[in-house]
C-alpha cells in the first residue's frame, strides 16, 4: 500500500496563525505584562554593585602611596612593602643562577662530544638546551640586579653553588642519564622556590615559573631520547 507523501509543516504560516488566534484581547494583555516586567525592574546600582570591597590603603590614599613612593627611592625596585628578605631571596638567585651556567657547560661539551660519535639528532638537543639555559642565566641575572644584587658569575666555586652536577661522560646514554638527572634537580628546587616565593614576591616567582616549565620539557624530551 502506497504512502501517502509527507506534507511539510509551513512553520511560518503556522506561527502567524497561532499569533492571530490569540485574539487582540490577549495581546494586548501580553504587551502589558511586558510592560508591568519593565516597571518592575530595579533602578539604579545592583546588589553585586553595592557590594563592599576593602581596597588595600595604597589603593585610596593617593598621598600615602606616593610618600610611600619617595621612601628609599634609592631602592629602585624594591619598594617598603616587600615583605621577604632581600638577601635571602638574592641568594638563592644566585645559586640557580650558578645552577643554569653549570648546565649550560655540561650540554656544550655533550653537543661536541655527541657530535664525535655520529649522534648528530642527539647532539642538536644538546645543543638547543644549552641556549634555553644561557637564557635563563639572563633572565636569573637580570632579576638580581632588579632587586639591588650583583650576580655571581665567578668560575670559582661554581659547581658548589649550583644544584646540579657537571658529568663530562663519552657514552650517548649515560649523557643523556646525566641531564635527565639535572633536570629533575632543577625542576624539584625550582618549585619549591617558587612556593616559598609565593605572593610576596609574584615577579620572581612567575619568572621561576616559566624556567620551570622549560627544565620539565627539556625531562620530557631526554626521556623520549633514552627510549630511542
Amino acid at each position: 500500500m502506497k504512502q501517502k507523501p509527507r506534507v511539510k509543516r509551513d512553520h511560518k504560516q503556522n506561527g502567524l496563525k497561532h499569533r492571530s488566534d490569540a485574539g487582540p484581547g490577549k495581546a494586548k494583555g501580553h504587551h502589558e505584562s511586558d510592560a508591568n516586567h519593565d516597571h518592575a525592574k530595579p533602578i539604579g546600582r545592583s546588589k553585586a554593585d553595592k557590594k563592599h570591597v576593602d581596597l588595600p590603603a595604597l589603593l585610596t590614599d593617593k598621598s600615602l602611596l606616593r610618600k610611600m613612593a619617595r621612601k628609599e627611592v634609592n631602592s629602585g625596585a624594591i619598594t617598603p612593602d616587600y615583605k621577604l628578605d632581600k638577601d635571602l631571596v638574592i641568594g638563592l638567585l644566585n645559586e640557580s643562577l650558578a645552577t643554569e651556567l653549570v648546565c649550560t657547560l655540561r650540554y656544550k661539551r655533550h653537543y661536541y662530544v655527541a657530535n664525535r660519535i655520529k649522534g648528530r639528532y642527539v647532539a642538536a638537543e644538546f645543543a638547543q638546551h644549552a641556549i634555553e639555559e644561557l637564557a635563563h642565566a639572563d633572565l636569573i641575572a637580570e632579576r638580581i640586579m632588579q632587586l639591588g644584587g650583583t650576580p655571581d658569575f665567578n668560575p670559582v666555586g661554581l659547581a658548589e653553588r649550583s644544584h646540579a652536577e657537571y658529568f663530562e661522560g663519552t657514552d650517548l646514554q649515560d649523557m643523556i642519564r646525566e641531564n635527565l638527572v639535572a633536570e629533575r634537580i632543577a625542576i624539584e628546587s625550582y618549585r619549591a622556590f617558587a612556593q616559598f616565593l609565593g605572593e610576596a614576591d609574584p615577579t620572581t616567582r612567575r619568572m621561576i615559573e616559566s624556567i620551570l616549565a622549560m627544565e620539565e620539557e627539556h625531562a620530557n624530551e631526554l626521556t623520549d631520547l633514552m627510549e630511542d
